[in-house]
């Protein structure tokens, strides 16, 4: 947004007077923040051990894929990218620095490694919501999946942490 400002200089000995028109960026709102909320996790979804190692991986639009010996399994359980909500003045660049790889713990023993995938919109974007609008960041990620006998069967969960940078 601009804002107009007039300026008038009126000289006394010469009975003139000047009108500039300046264009000047506003200052933003201040304190300038970033609320994030977290909407859903990312979730996998059912997945169908083989005989060899292999990933599943979630990306950011909510498509599933795999590799190696691991198939996606369709048994009613959903798969997502997790999802979180911004909230920032509009024209925010926000920066997303990955945390480091999680360890996922299985309800019947075996340990699984989430890497956090990609993000959509990519890292760094510009918010463009205004309030009460909110801009919405969809991140993905990949699960490394050993034998059966080191992953046995189960629920599998864990936390991961992604930090979100103001520019």
């Amino acid at each position: 947004m601009f804002k107009m400002t007039r300026i008038l200089l009126i000289t006394c000995c010469l009975q003139k007077v000047l009108i500039f028109s300046l264009n000047a960026q506003e200052k933003p709102p201040r304190p300038i923040a970033v609320y994030v909320s977290p909407l859903h996790g990312l979730s996998f979804g059912a997945i169908i051990l083989g005989p060899s190692d292999g990933t599943v991986t979630v990306s950011p639009d909510g498509s599933r894929s795999s590799t190696g010996g691991v198939i996606p399994g369709d048994f009613g359980v959903a798969y997502s990218p997790a999802l979180f909500e911004i909230e920032a003045n509009p024209g925010t660049l926000i920066s997303i620095l990955n945390g480091q790889n999680a360890t996922l713990t299985g309800s019947n023993g075996g340990n699984l490694t989430l890497i956090i995938g990609n993000s959509q919109p990519a890292s760094p974007f510009i918010t463009t919501q205004q309030y009460p609008n909110r801009t919405i960041l969809r991140v993905g990620g990949t699960l490394e999946i050993g034998q059966p006998v080191a992953n046995p069967p189960g629920l599998y969960s864990g936390t991961f942490s992604i930090t979100l940078i103001q520019e």
